[in-house]
């Protein structure tokens, strides 16, 4: 589930906007949030991605800057985290279980 917690209050007629997204795995946010941002009539509406797991995306999400496309495997570490955990390991690790 997609909860909104914080709207947008610019508006963006006639804006040049591009999200920034740390990872697109299902694309479920980005599928929920951008018919309401195509709606206030954008200049062009562009998305940036660290990382995308293409093997997990359930949505037609076009993703115009990438950084690296990552197997469909859990992720912490430079920001993502784990249960709240990891989040401020300097580079991005694959979670093994054991």
């Amino acid at each position: 589930n997609v909860i909104t917690s914080i709207g947008l209050d610019e508006p963006l007629v006639n804006r040049h906007v591009v999200i920034i997204e740390d990872i697109v795995d299902t694309g479920n946010t980005l599928n929920k949030f951008l018919p309401q941002l195509y709606n206030q009539q954008p200049a062009s509406l562009k998305i940036a991605a660290l990382l995308h797991k293409p093997e997990a995306l359930a949505h037609p999400i076009i993703i115009d800057y990438l950084g690296f496309s990552v197997p469909d495997k859990f992720l912490l570490g430079f920001g993502l985290d784990f249960d709240g955990l990891g989040r401020n390991l300097p580079e991005i690790y694959q979670l093994v279980q054991e």
